[in-house]
């Protein structure tokens, strides 16, 4: 209805140029905020076939970015093959790491130098400059080791001017509210870590929290789920709607289905096209659908509005 007003109904796809994959819900976090409700318990991942199926439909369509996401992405053992096939294909990719991945194991030590090697731009939440807020949205103990993944991935290049190594930090709300300026908020950031940490990066992304899983959960047990939805409502952008990220992105989740956001792709509201799995890709027919919307979507279209690069 909102929509209608705004004459964007039905919300239609416009150019798709990304492909976001979601290469399992295996994760050494369990963070509070977390949609995909991801962690080290979760045995969903990514197949090399599945991963195939994703460089055919590459190949068949017009994306030239690769958008790679988990839990923690590189958990998956053929994430590595993976970033080299899509590089031989000459296509952007968008690592979103955790940080805290990069020093929990030895084994994973050498992945700023593997992002070096392939240019993958890396895209990392950090909710705060601050241990006691990070901690309390991530895990104890989550801000130091982040600040150790960041100082390696500067060590290397990441986040300095004139290497083209581009690292983005991520904030989420710690709570039921909208972010604050983005802008602003990045000069707070790196003023902050570049005086206590020497830390440098390329850009912040403030994300609205969306209300489903481990959030929604949040919002019911505070008693703050209707309160957040009229915030959301009573914040509605009709410039930011017309310019939500599913309508020049397709998600595929583990198991190689087709959504118009992660988001959807949570709450199994698949594609509404006839094909909606990789083996079926069919990009025409995914260029020129209508996407499929629900209450949670007030999120992207909230203030300045929100999507995967932040404000809209």
């Amino acid at each position: 209805d909102v929509l209608k007003k705004s004459d964007l109904f039905p919300l239609r796809s416009e150019n798709i140029d990304v492909l976001q994959v979601n290469l399992g819900k295996m994760c050494n976090q369990v963070c509070s905020h977390c949609h995909v409700d991801a962690g080290p318990d979760r045995k969903e991942i990514m197949t090399r076939q599945t991963m195939q199926l994703c460089l055919n439909a590459i190949d068949s369509s017009n994306c030239s970015i690769v958008d790679l996401t988990g839990g923690a992405p590189e958990m998956n053992p053929e994430f590595r093959w993976f970033v080299k096939q899509l590089s031989q294909k000459g296509k952007k990719v968008i690592v979103r790491c955790n940080l805290t991945i990069i020093v929990a194991n030895k084994k994973y030590h050498d992945l700023p130098e593997f992002f070096k090697k392939y240019k993958i731009e890396v895209v990392s939440s950090l909710p705060c400059y601050t241990s006691s807020n990070t901690d309390a949205q991530r895990g104890k103990g989550v801000f130091n080791k982040s600040i150790k993944a960041l100082q390696m991935l500067n060590d290397v290049g990441y986040g300095i001017e004139g290497t083209g190594l581009i690292l983005n930090l991520v904030y989420n709300p710690g709570g039921a509210f909208l972010p604050p300026v983005q802008s602003l908020l990045e000069q707070d950031y790196k003023k902050e870590l570049n005086e206590n940490f020497n830390i440098h990066f390329n850009n912040l992304f403030a994300i609205t929290n969306v209300p489903i899983s481990r959030f929604l959960e949040y919002l019911v047990k505070s008693n703050k789920y209707e309160e957040y939805m009229q915030t959301l409502l009573n914040s509605f952008n009709q410039e930011a709607a017309a310019n939500v990220m599913c309508k020049n992105t397709i998600s595929v989740s583990w198991d190689g289905y087709l959504y118009d956001c992660d988001f959807n792709q949570i709450l199994e509201l698949k594609v509404g096209t006839k094909a909606q799995h990789l083996s079926e890709f069919n990009f025409n027919e995914l260029n020129k659908r209508n996407i499929i919307i629900n209450q949670h979507c007030f999120a992207c279209t909230a203030g300045a509005g929100s999507s995967c690069s932040g404000t809209i």
